[in-house]
């Protein structure tokens, strides 16, 4: 449903996490399950940047839809810089995509962007650089997102 998504780092050599839930809102590795999907990290590569395949992401109450992630520097074998947060989805494309199955049977999500106490916390700048730029591709979405890193 939701074909590569790109994250540009600038950095060569970053270590990308990045993970979400499944279309029911359920994630993977949590609660004493062994079962691990939608996780997975790569290294930014000479342009500082790392493409994820996944599936468009799921709702829980009280959450817009998001995706995590974490991004990790390191100068030898010593971690040298960590960032965690999320990125949102345009409320739009959600709405669209949520009228396909398997998404349709869920209802409808109950919180969405301007009422997610985490998007509501960053700054109108930073709400713009962490929602996804998509497109729409033969096989689904395809979208960017890019992050700037000034480490000292």
């Amino acid at each position: 449903m939701c074909p590569p998504s790109t994250l540009v780092t600038k950095r060569t050599g970053a270590y990308l996490d990045v993970w979400h839930c499944d279309s029911t809102g359920t994630y993977s590795d949590v609660s004493g399950s062994s079962r691990k999907f939608l996780r997975g990290y790569q290294i930014t590569d000479a342009s500082g940047v790392a493409a994820f395949t996944t599936i468009y992401p799921g709702w829980y109450s009280g959450r817009a839809v998001h995706i995590h992630f974490k991004l990790r520097l390191y100068a030898g074998t010593t971690k040298s810089y960590e960032f965690t947060s999320q990125f949102f989805f345009n409320d739009t494309l959600t709405d669209s995509v949520y009228t396909l199955s398997p998404y349709s049977s869920r209802g409808t999500r109950n919180t969405r962007n301007a009422s997610d106490g985490i998007y509501n916390s960053l700054s109108t700048a930073d709400k713009a650089g962490l929602t996804l730029r998509t497109s729409r591709t033969a096989d689904g979405y395809a979208g960017v997102i890019n992050l700037g890193v000034n480490v000292g």
